[in-house]
């Protein structure tokens, strides 16, 4: 088995900076990587998180480091013993899955259309109103928010998307005192879930807590091994592909939260269609799902995701990823 490997760091610019609780960016950088076998192709991509430590050479040398035992055949499985979670871990993932599907060899799960949430950045209570005017008629729209204002800024939101489901994002930037007192206005702002109040590293607050919102974990949550630390501070879990280090372990992740009776949201990074083409794969079978990220993009790949009405996000053209 020959197989021809190529990766690198990509970088593409946004349209609007977007802003959460820990800064603003105008720019994404993407792992990116190619496997040839015979006349099938695989690609994959990753997105490199700051959050988590990651650096596009840092990531760079991940990818190199692998390229020989990819090359040499090294599979899904395999993978996961020679890289740890992350960006390059997902982007050589996804390839070999890419790579597979094109030879035949596995039939990733079945894709169809499903209702994206639709992110607000943060900005003052007046211009997120004025952004969420825009959504009207949006199916669900993602409303992020720091320690700064977010009462005011859910109370002008919400009336602009009065049919609309409402995900609060607070990206760990609360305080316990926050999450207890902004109870009563989530409930009454028929808010769905709140996800990640508080910093990873303090999340032993909630052990216990019973909200009247539901609580879902995306910083805390990277793999399934943090399930059984996680079960009794959320109700629910944010899977990422970035997080997990591709499709192999968000799949493991999803059925692993399941059985222990926690919701699914499935999000992702900023990224382009090739990364929401994998996460397509878990979406389909989520309670919520974030795939926006190319949204953001100033320009995206040819053949990939097509919105429709109401947040409706059409998956990529055939033969675009996993077929």
């Amino acid at each position: 088995m020959l197989r021809a490997v190529s990766t690198g760091i990509e970088r593409r610019a946004l349209h609007t900076p977007f802003r959460i609780a820990r800064g603003s960016r105008t720019q994404i950088e993407l792992a990116v990587v190619t496997i040839r076998q015979g006349d099938a192709i695989g690609r994959g991509e990753g997105s490199v998180t700051g959050r988590y430590g990651e650096s596009a050479e840092g990531v760079a040398d991940q990818l190199r480091a692998i390229e020989g035992a990819i090359a040499d055949g090294a599979g899904r499985d395999a993978l996961r013993a020679l890289m740890p979670p992350g960006s390059a871990r997902n982007a050589v993932d996804c390839a070999l899955w890419d790579l597979e599907a094109k030879l035949g060899l596995v039939q990733p799960p079945a894709v169809q259309p499903v209702h994206t949430a639709l992110t607000l950045g943060i900005d003052t209570p007046e211009a997120m109103a004025a952004a969420a005017h825009k959504l009207k008629g949006v199916a669900i729209v993602k409303v992020k928010v720091d320690g700064n204002e977010p009462a005011a800024c859910l109370r002008a939101i919400r009336p602009e998307v009065p049919g609309s489901r409402l995900v609060v994002d607070a990206n760990e930037a609360w305080t316990m005192a926050q999450v207890e007192a902004l109870q009563p206005l989530l409930a009454e702002l028929e808010v769905e879930f709140l996800e990640q109040p508080l910093p990873a590293a303090e999340d032993a607050a909630l052990e216990g807590f019973k909200g009247l919102v539901p609580i879902c974990a995306d910083e805390s949550c990277h793999v399934t091994a943090d399930l059984d630390r996680l079960v009794a501070r959320y109700q629910m879990v944010n899977i990422k592909l970035d997080k997990t280090g591709g499709l192999t372990e968000a799949l493991d992740l999803h059925a692993g939260a399941r059985a222990r009776g926690l919701g699914v949201m499935v999000g992702c990074m900023i990224s382009t269609s090739l990364a929401i083409a994998a996460a397509f794969r878990v979406a389909v079978q989520a309670d919520c799902a974030d795939l926006d990220g190319p949204l953001w993009l100033a320009e995206d790949r040819s053949g990939g995701i097509r919105m429709g009405e109401h947040g409706l996000m059409h998956p990529p053209e055939p033969g675009f990823w996993g077929s």
